[in-house]
């Protein structure tokens, strides 16, 4: 499952979450964030129970995306107890994505 975060409950869904969480954020026009978006779909499933991810619209959402200094997207963050502990800036394999998402749980 993927839960959708907005400047309003980023902090409530990310920061205060208790499991490691996939941030995706990303753009409609965004040609790679399409050909990612099926595949943080995916991880969402896989993971379920064990982790939260989340997409973020950077158009909708502008407070969050320049908080964090999202410059690029597709851009994945991966957060734990609230702190950004890995990165991922552009279209990767699935695996690379779930790859990291697995080191952090």
């Amino acid at each position: 499952m993927t839960i959708e975060v907005t400047d309003g409950n980023f902090e409530e869904v990310v920061i205060n979450s208790e499991v490691p969480v996939l941030v995706d954020f990303w753009a409609e026009w965004c040609g790679p964030c399409r050909m990612v978006g099926p595949l943080v779909k995916e991880i969402g499933q896989e993971f379920e129970g064990r982790a939260k991810v989340a997409k973020l619209d950077v158009d909708s959402n502008p407070e969050v995306s320049a908080k964090f200094g999202i410059r690029n997207i597709p851009t994945i963050l991966f957060f734990k107890n609230g702190k950004i502990v890995d990165k991922q800036v552009g279209a990767v394999p699935k695996n690379v994505i779930s790859g990291k998402l697995e080191a952090i749980l």
